[in-house]
């Protein structure tokens, strides 16, 4: 990630911005996969209207 942003920076090319820009998306995503991971691995077994909730608020409603 760290690369491709101070590519982007030195040389101001839109391939290497989108680059760094996919690069920072992936690794929020990676984040937030951990972080949901740990939450339900350490939740009690969630009911399907829970279920339906949760995914509702990822999709980005509420």
């Amino acid at each position: 990630m760290a690369r491709a942003e101070r590519r982007a920076k030195a040389t101001g090319d839109p391939a290497d911005v989108d680059a760094a820009r996919e690069a920072r998306s992936r690794y929020a995503e990676a984040k937030l996969a951990d972080a949901i991971r740990k939450s339900v691995e350490a939740a009690p077994p969630l009911t399907p209207e829970q279920r339906d909730r949760l995914s509702a608020l990822l999709r980005g409603g509420a």
